[in-house]
């Protein structure tokens, strides 16, 4: 009997050392939080589940931009490649249909199952300052206009062409088709292997490179638009890495604000080099706070750890 218990508890030990993330100690901390009170998905066929994720990603949306004028659907209200990463997942739930459930865990709502589940969960702060910070990449780039250009391009609602609610609910719904696959599914599955900062930057990257048109602008174009998908995918990875119910509604609702903030208050939706890079900045801004607040969470030790730590041994 002592030898089986003796082995029992190596064998703990071997899986506890593997699921630990080879990453900053931000992201081994956080593993270890995430890990409590939230079964992890299986490593294992991560990389295959990631091309595929990927390929047809990209050709999804391809083939929906090449059929876009033929539905007659304006793209300033709805682009159709948005639909491209909520194909993919659905690709790979055809492919891997055992594991899409552990993927996407957190998308939708979930019950309440008492207080402990309660505190398991962020604070409405938490979730609110993600909003908020939607906004205030907004009034960076705002500000950013104002002072390379000296003038703020500001958009009235009643000078579109098609009704507000109509815009703000297509641009919803389009933000959500494209984070379901993002931050609901392909942020979940590289996080089975990295921590969530290596994580945001790889789905960063790949959002980023996804849109083709902005890559083709020209370089210092595409370098401020990639600066802001890799920042608001670190935001958006931080901000959910403890979320685990209304993921798609939060990153969806960030993307939108973003989206509407480009469209209305600032100029960044134009081919102008000058108004990404300016954006790129804003976002890259944006996104230093929440670095150092993670930062500075992953160096607090919990309160049993610093109760005990000059206790008697």
């Amino acid at each position: 009997m002592p030898d089986h218990k003796q082995d029992q508890e190596q064998q703990q030990d071997l899986d506890h050392d593997h699921d630990l993330d080879l990453d900053l100690d931000l992201d081994q901390d956080q593993d270890q939080d995430q890990g409590q009170g939230q079964r992890r998905a299986p490593r294992r066929g991560w990389a295959a589940q990631t091309g595929v994720f990927l390929a047809v990603a990209f050709l999804a949306a391809g083939l929906f931009g090449a059929l876009q004028p033929a539905t007659g659907i304006p793209p300033e209200v709805l682009q159709l490649t948005q639909f491209g990463p909520a194909l993919a997942v659905a690709a790979v739930a055809l492919l891997w249909p055992g594991r899409i459930r552990d993927r996407l865990t957190g998308t939708l709502p979930a019950r309440s199952n008492g207080p402990a589940d309660h505190e398991a969960r962020p604070s409405s702060g938490s979730r609110a300052a993600l909003l908020l910070t939607a906004a205030l990449i907004t009034a960076l780039s705002a500000g950013g206009a104002l002072l390379t250009s000296g003038s703020l391009p500001v958009t009235s609602p009643r000078a579109l062409a098609h009704p507000l609610t109509l815009l703000v609910t297509a641009q919803l719904v389009g933000a959500c088709a494209e984070e379901i696959g993002w931050r609901c599914y392909l942020q979940p599955l590289l996080r089975t292997r990295f921590g969530p900062v290596t994580a945001s930057v790889l789905v960063g990257t790949a959002w980023g490179l996804w849109h083709v048109p902005a890559l083709t602008q020209g370089p210092a174009f595409a370098a401020g638009f990639l600066t802001a998908t890799l920042a608001m995918s670190v935001i958006l990875g931080l901000a959910l890495e403890r979320v685990r119910s209304n993921r798609l509604l939060l990153a969806g609702g960030f993307h939108t604000l973003v989206n509407l903030g480009m469209l209305f208050v600032t100029d960044e939706t134009s081919p102008a080099t000058a108004p990404m890079v300016v954006f790129g900045g804003a976002c890259l801004a944006a996104a230093l706070p929440w670095i150092a607040s993670a930062r500075r969470a992953a160096a607090t030790p919990d309160k049993i750890t610093a109760a005990t730590a000059n206790g008697p041994r």
